[in-house]
């Protein structure tokens, strides 16, 4: 049932970037707040990713993908191609679906203003922030250690994400935070990869060698629409998880890209450190390089960054939504009841009482309610799409 819900959520949301795109090829886009490009692409990156990409390649999926004895859905092509397919490229055209629908249509039809979508939606945003929170608390104890045996989940664990989310909450109480974060830690994004490349030794034939095997995803692209496993189905739930509340916060950034020069702008800018960082970590992984010691916590400092980074975006978009704000509650109101109402929330998600399949199956019904709200109810409001979001409909 699952596999048959995202199959169909995926293929609809790629018909609806492509309809777009031909519809409107031309069309500018301008948010409510725009930024220059590189500011945009840092903005969505780092909100649009979080700890898994630094945690899960090394320790988890290169492994798993290579054995393809026990996992032969996996044996179409080389695990650095599997890795950036379930990260890169093609994925972030849901991105752009929601960031366009933000920038030019959601304006006018004023979908997510009704009560019951509204609700919904922030509840959305709220455990997604909290799944994010989960998969960091369930897996430093692999990266950080040197603390405790490497798999318990100490007390000290759980006061590092508690304190990771009141950071968070924080910074989420200004919005010059939340840009001047997303650009820093793109930087030491960059940084990172600089590191880890020289902490390998490996050359620049080493690094071409290794990403030359990112071809096996452009010729098998298409073998990634629908889900290969139930680990690339948890993906793509993932993703659609994500979708709606990145494309609702990185609209208001964009600063005048016309449609078509939108959708380049997040199938390649994104991919591109993605690319170069899971290289140099798939040379790790074919090396047997260890990574213990200073890689290791140089790896944990970037993914707490990233959480950060993700949970201020989030917080910053469902407490503008709800008018949870600090001018009528007060920053240390504001702050803790944030920090604390997330960190129950990462508790319950950490328990597996909660399912992030669920959220991503609630996106795809969002998804279809939009489409049918447009059509039947707001179909006249559509004509002449200018696609600034600074004008609202009539």
């Amino acid at each position: 049932m699952l596999t048959t819900i995202i199959s169909f959520g995926v293929i609809m949301a790629l018909c609806l970037v492509v309809f777009c795109t031909i519809k409107w090829w031309d069309l500018p886009l301008t948010g409510v707040t725009p930024v220059p490009l590189f500011t945009f692409i840092a903005i969505l990156f780092t909100s649009g990713l979080d700890v898994g990409l630094i945690m899960f390649p090394l320790a988890f999926d290169f492994p798993l993908y290579a054995d393809t004895t026990e996992n032969p859905a996996y044996g179409f092509t080389n695990p650095l191609a599997l890795e950036f397919g379930f990260w890169g490229f093609l994925i972030w055209a849901f991105y752009f679906l929601t960031t366009f629908y933000f920038c030019a249509i959601e304006p006018r039809v004023k979908f997510f203003e009704i009560p019951a979508v509204k609700l919904l939606n922030n509840i959305v945003i709220i455990t997604t922030c909290a799944f994010t929170g989960a998969l960091f608390l369930i897996y430093m104890p692999y990266y950080i250690s040197e603390v405790g045996d490497g798999e318990t989940i100490l007390p000290v664990f759980y006061l590092i994400c508690f304190l990771v989310i009141l950071i968070a909450a924080f910074s989420s109480t200004d919005i010059k935070f939340v840009r001047v974060l997303s650009v820093s830690s793109t930087l030491l994004f960059f940084a990172l990869i600089g590191f880890m490349w020289v902490n390998a030794g490996m050359s620049f034939g080493d690094f071409t060698s290794t990403a030359s095997n990112i071809g096996g995803y452009f010729s098998n692209i298409h073998r990634f629409v629908t889900p290969l496993t139930e680990y690339h189905e948890f993906y793509l739930f993932w993703w659609f998880a994500w979708s709606i509340m990145i494309g609702q916060f990185v609209s208001r950034f964009v600063g005048g890209l016309k449609t078509w020069q939108l959708l380049a702008s997040l199938l390649v800018f994104p991919s591109i450190p993605l690319a170069l960082w899971f290289s140099v970590l798939y040379f790790y992984h074919q090396n047997g390089i260890g990574t213990e010691g200073l890689p290791n916590w140089f790896m944990t400092v970037v993914g707490i960054v990233f959480v950060i980074n993700s949970f201020d975006s989030l917080i910053r978009l469902y407490t503008d939504n709800l008018n949870f704000t600090t001018e009528r509650f007060g920053t240390v109101s504001y702050v803790l009841a944030n920090a604390i109402g997330l960190f129950v929330l990462t508790l319950l998600f950490q328990s597996q009482w909660l399912q992030i399949q669920w959220v991503g199956t609630v996106v795809i019904g969002i998804y279809l309610a939009a489409l049918a709200y447009m059509f039947f109810v707001k179909r006249r409001h559509l004509h002449d799409l200018d696609g600034d979001a600074n004008v609202a409909a009539e």
